[in-house]
């Protein structure tokens, strides 16, 4: 499990010690938080890695997945920070693994999105048409963080994208690489602390943002 955190002390500790009663390892990348995050995450059964300053999500998740690899890990998963992913989502995405090299997690695909107004949802669903231009791909949900892959995927997976256009890169990885793709219905929860940092159709606005400015 590999989870990038920044300035998220005000829940880590939740999220973490979720992802560890749960039974899985994890390893926690404090992207040069200004907060005592680094110090919340570390729950007994947790890694802690720690960015001097400040690269961004992507750069944080390749952090975390080189971490994970050079310790053995079969299947990656990443789980986003601030409380909006459920742990009971991961088997999921790990048992469907056992006809694909990846699993994107859906929030469109009849499981909930828990606290998202209705221009929202719009806005997300928008964003997923347009990625959907770009990439090639035909998704329900192009952007959802909670994603799962082998291990032997990771190579051609690699995210060079250091900030929020790692997600639209993963994409058209993805897609040139032939890896064989499946979507997970999964839920997310927007929470007044989530809402606060901007994910959602904010996020989602940053990422095709990211997209056409940064690649």
């Amino acid at each position: 499990m590999v989870i990038a955190a920044f300035n998220e002390a005000k829940v880590i500790r939740e999220v973490v010690g979720g992802v560890v009663d749960a039974g899985w390892p994890v390893v926690i990348v404090d992207d040069g938080s200004r907060d005592d995050t680094a110090l919340q995450a570390r729950v007994p059964g947790a890694d802690v890695v720690r960015h001097g300053i400040n690269l961004g999500q992507g750069a944080a998740l390749q952090t975390g997945i080189d971490y994970a690899l050079r310790r053995g890990a079969k299947y990656l998963v990443t789980f986003d920070a601030d409380g909006q992913h459920r742990v009971e989502d991961i088997p999921a995405l790990i048992e469907a693994l056992a006809g694909a090299d990846i699993a994107l997690g859906s929030r469109f695909l009849g499981k909930a999105i828990e606290g998202a107004s209705s221009s929202r949802r719009a806005l997300l669903r928008t964003a997923t048409l347009v990625s959907n231009g770009l990439s090639g791909m035909k998704l329900s949900d192009a952007h959802c963080g909670l994603r799962a892959f082998r291990a032997d995927a990771a190579p051609a997976l690699r995210i060079t994208k250091d900030r929020m256009a790692h997600a639209s890169e993963l994409l058209r990885k993805i897609k040139t690489s032939g890896l064989r793709v499946v979507e997970v219905p999964v839920t997310v929860r927007y929470t007044e602390h989530s809402m606060s940092k901007g994910q959602g159709g904010m996020q989602a606005v940053r990422i095709l943002f990211d997209y056409f400015f940064h690649t």
